[in-house]
């Protein structure tokens, strides 16, 4: 591609308006790691991954371990020494030759980095080759500081696989102040974002159904430029206080809705996903988090 940006992102950046400001991030997206990338990238506990099973279903999840697990080999590689669980739905999909998107994000200090590429698989772990890197901003990102707890178990355990959510479920979603998603193009690969507000900023219209709001961004749309072109996308809910995780796969639309716009100030847009597969796992990570406070960029709503 001449542009850092596929055909999908381009045109969510000119229905948006955002077309020179997508220009003057663009600046910023790099085909390599940055030195000043390094030591952020190494002293990370744990990264979101995003990726697509062989269905061409899009997974989100979260690899683990004690700081030094990812190691900046070269500006070309990143090496993650962990692989996703055998029951994940990434365990057996995610080869050598797939695509890959990480978010780097510390709750801390509200500092993200995304790196999109591909995948090389041995025993071990995993070799990624990035395609792109770039820092995001700090926006909608609540502060929590992080622990790796020795009494907690590591031995994941999946409890549920549903295509509708249960009451148990429905109430981690609805309390949820963060979430991540997981979404692939064929010509820019595949990307790992995050999204964030006060609790209820994500609501269950039923048991396979949610919508969400849409803030004001980077002007990029990295996210919605896939989903408007390839709908599957995967989302990941984390009980940061248990280290119980919530995957759901299923597609995404872009809608306009005014009368539920109300219900979400500030909102540019609102996405609706459908559900199709549920997978619930205790104990997938001995991470614990505690909550501190909320980003002073969510907005308000009734």
């Amino acid at each position: 591609m001449d542009s850092v940006y596929h055909s999908g992102e381009r045109s969510m950046q000119i229905q948006a308006g955002a077309v020179d400001a997508a220009a003057t991030m663009g600046r910023q997206i790099l085909p390599l790691i940055a030195h000043l990338y390094t030591n952020f990238i190494q002293k990370q506990p744990f990264v979101i991954i995003g990726a697509s099973d062989y269905l061409g279903m899009a997974w989100s999840s979260i690899l683990c371990g004690k700081p030094g697990f990812l190691r900046v080999m070269d500006e070309q590689t990143l090496r993650i020494d962990a692989l996703p669980d055998s029951q994940d739905p990434l365990g057996e999909n995610l080869g050598t030759g797939s695509d890959i998107g990480l978010l780097l994000i510390d709750f801390s200090t509200c500092r993200r980095l995304r790196l999109n590429g591909s995948v090389v698989r041995d025993k071990e772990g995993l070799s990624v080759r990035p395609h792109q890197v770039y820092a995001n901003c700090p926006k909608y990102i609540q502060t929590r500081s992080c622990e790796l707890r020795s009494d907690a178990s590591i031995y994941p355990r999946q409890v549920c696989q549903a295509a509708s959510l249960n009451d148990v479920q429905r109430k981690l979603i609805e309390r949820a102040d963060t979430f991540f998603v997981a979404s692939y193009h064929p010509a820019g690969g595949a990307d790992a974002s995050h999204r964030g507000g006060f609790p209820g900023f994500v609501q269950v219209l039923d048991d396979a159904t949610l919508v969400w709001p849409d803030y004001s961004g980077n002007g990029m749309f990295n996210t919605l430029g896939n989903l408007i072109e390839n709908p599957n996308c995967g989302l990941l809910f984390i009980d940061f206080e248990k280290g119980r995780t919530l995957q759901l796969s299923g597609s995404a639309r872009i809608i306009r809705d005014s009368e539920r716009a109300v219900f979400f100030p500030e909102a540019e847009r609102i996405i609706k996903f459908d559900i199709k597969r549920i997978i619930e796992t205790e104990n997938a990570t001995s991470l614990r988090w505690t909550f501190i406070e909320y980003s002073p960029d969510n907005p308000w709503f009734c």
